[in-house]
């Protein structure tokens, strides 16, 4: 590592112009960058991945709705005859905002302005049980491994002869009542009642239990009382055991324990019950908020770190009317970053900045098939006309014409047929002992 650190990264193009070193590929990274592309301004994006993960649709790669590569799609395409943007996949370290340099495991960039969307990652609450043995879902291929254990474990569970033995194979177990929780747990009922007894037909799925847990009071904790109400109707619907004021005590890979209720056997936990920011070395301790979110001001630029900005999921500007910072979602991120694109041209034309309003655009969460609840600032629906609003608001999102026609055609046949056509266990290989020495002394 300390290689590295010594040498700048190569192959960095020269230029004139003040440097954007933007530190994410999310929403509000890649927002950024491409706000700034045609601009009077070099930007050097860098994220671990080499594309964008269109977050909200992981649950449908998971449960075999897409494809991992239909809401996947390659920063350096994006970016194809933008001369100001430089893309690098890189492992971000710390930075020194004294002599602004950003320090990654490709080597160091100086930076006239650096914008740290890093984004959230999952949290676990300090139970390292639970995280060694749950599955989480933020990225692509932490969903598509969700996807083939399901798979696996219906395929192992075929060769158990008697019915007992083969519930915690069967059962899910989802934890955690926000969108994601509710998406997945509608998704996997819809699996369970109506695909997985057509190819499993030796099967009882009666014996599956589909639960979905919850720590507080009630469902989708952001929406109004009426969508809470709507969803929690609908998952019963199709058959969810939803647990509302229950706590998971403990998790060993076969049976989840909760607090003063039985546990329940299952192979399969699914965690989707909080993110916690990802953290970067070279901010004081007194950045942060006891939640782990960086404390910035109106214009998204850190206290104390002059030129340095915090976009998205790891900010926290607390304004009129959210006292405790903006909803981690991604209409916060992408309004940051088009305010920080304003702002950043204000700065080099000597200009005043404008401070950042957030205009809450709504809510939404898919219930199963043709079923959803939809918040907008002026009107509230629910069921199969909430759920055409919320395909069609996410085929618009997604990002590549092929993508939209792509996700299209797989939404049109699921819906025509009820019967996603993904489900197929690919597994990568094995890395071989010589194959992993060569990667480690590459590195």
């Amino acid at each position: 590592m300390s290689d590295f650190l010594s040498r700048p990264i190569p192959n960095i193009p020269d230029s004139d112009f003040p440097k954007v070193v933007i530190v994410g590929a999310g929403f509000a990274g890649l927002k950024l960058a491409m706000k700034l592309r045609k601009k009077r301004f070099q930007v050097i994006l860098l994220d671990k991945h080499n594309y964008h993960q269109f977050q909200p649709l992981f649950y449908q790669v998971a449960t075999a709705g897409l494809e991992p590569s239909a809401i996947s799609f390659p920063l350096r395409k994006i970016f194809h005859g933008s001369k100001n943007v430089t893309f690098r996949m890189a492992q971000v370290d710390y930075f020194d905002p004294k002599i602004k340099r950003l320090y990654t495991d490709a080597g160091y960039i100086d930076y006239s302005y650096l914008v740290l969307a890093m984004g959230a990652d999952t949290n676990y609450f300090g139970n390292i049980n639970i995280e060694e043995t749950s599955s989480p879902m933020k990225t692509v291929s932490e969903a598509l491994y969700i996807r083939n254990k399901i798979i696996s474990n219906y395929e192992r569970a075929i060769n158990i002869e008697k019915s007992d033995d083969r519930k915690s194979l069967m059962n899910v177990v989802i934890v955690g009542g926000g969108p994601t929780g509710v998406e997945l747990a509608g998704a996997m009922a819809d699996l369970r009642n109506n695909v997985f007894p057509k190819d499993y037909p030796e099967l009882n799925f009666h014996n599956m239990n589909v639960v979905l847990i919850e720590a507080g009071p009630e469902l989708l904790g952001s929406m109004s009382k009426t969508s809470k109400e709507h969803a929690l109707k609908y998952l019963q619907g199709l058959g969810v055991e939803v647990m509302l004021n229950t706590m998971v005590k403990d998790y060993n890979g076969n049976q989840v324990f909760l607090k003063d209720k039985e546990s329940i056997q299952t192979q399969t936990l699914l965690w989707a019950a909080g993110i916690k920011p990802n953290r970067i070395g070279g901010l004081e301790e007194d950045n942060y908020a006891p939640n782990g979110r960086i404390f910035v001001d109106d214009f998204s630029e850190i206290k104390g770190c002059p030129s340095v900005f915090a976009l998205g999921d790891i900010s926290l500007m607390t304004q009129e009317g959210y006292p405790k910072g903006h909803p981690q979602v991604a209409q916060v991120a992408i309004q940051q970053a088009l305010n920080l694109s304003h702002n950043l041209h204000q700065i080099e034309e000597g200009k005043e900045k404008k401070g950042f309003k957030y205009k809450d655009l709504g809510s939404m969460a898919t219930v199963g098939r043709k079923l959803a609840v939809v918040d907008l600032p002026f009107i509230k629906f629910q069921g199969i006309l909430a759920w055409i609003t919320w395909l069609f608001v996410h085929l618009m999102a997604i990002l590549g014409v092929k993508n939209k026609v792509f996700i299209f055609l797989d939404w049109s046949w699921n819906y025509l047929s009820f019967d996603p056509s993904l489900r197929l266990l690919i597994r990568p290989k094995a890395v071989r002992p010589s194959e992993q020495k060569a990667l480690t002394e590459e590195r």
